[in-house]
């Protein structure tokens, strides 16, 4: 099933390249294999071209922690938090807030 997702996502990108969702979603698509370098190198291309893209800074933040990569967890989170009240998106920013939290601890 998972494999099929993949497939789907990747015709979508090799139609239109720079769609956001659906790299985010491939990338989640890996990170749930637990594939997560790779999910983490989608997610870094993602920001670099669409760094407006507030749900991918909380899962790459996410991925970092699994990777043990706490610095770069905080980095990104606090970069999403900013990028999210910039887009009023109060409830992404409350939701970083959160992780980044428990990684401070």
């Amino acid at each position: 099933m998972r494999e099929e997702r993949i497939a789907k996502l990747q015709d979508f990108l090799a139609k239109n390249p720079r769609d956001s969702f659906s790299r985010y979603a491939l990338a989640l698509e890996y990170a749930g294999q637990g594939n997560t370098e790779h999910a983490v190198t989608l997610l870094e291309e993602l920001l670099r071209d669409d760094p407006t893209y507030v749900p991918a800074y909380q899962q790459l933040g996410y991925a970092y922690q699994k990777l043990d990569r706490r610095d770069d967890a905080i980095a990104v989170l606090k970069r999403g938090m900013e990028v999210a009240v910039a887009q009023g998106d109060l409830h992404a920013r409350g939701e970083m807030q959160e992780a980044l939290e428990e990684l401070q601890v």
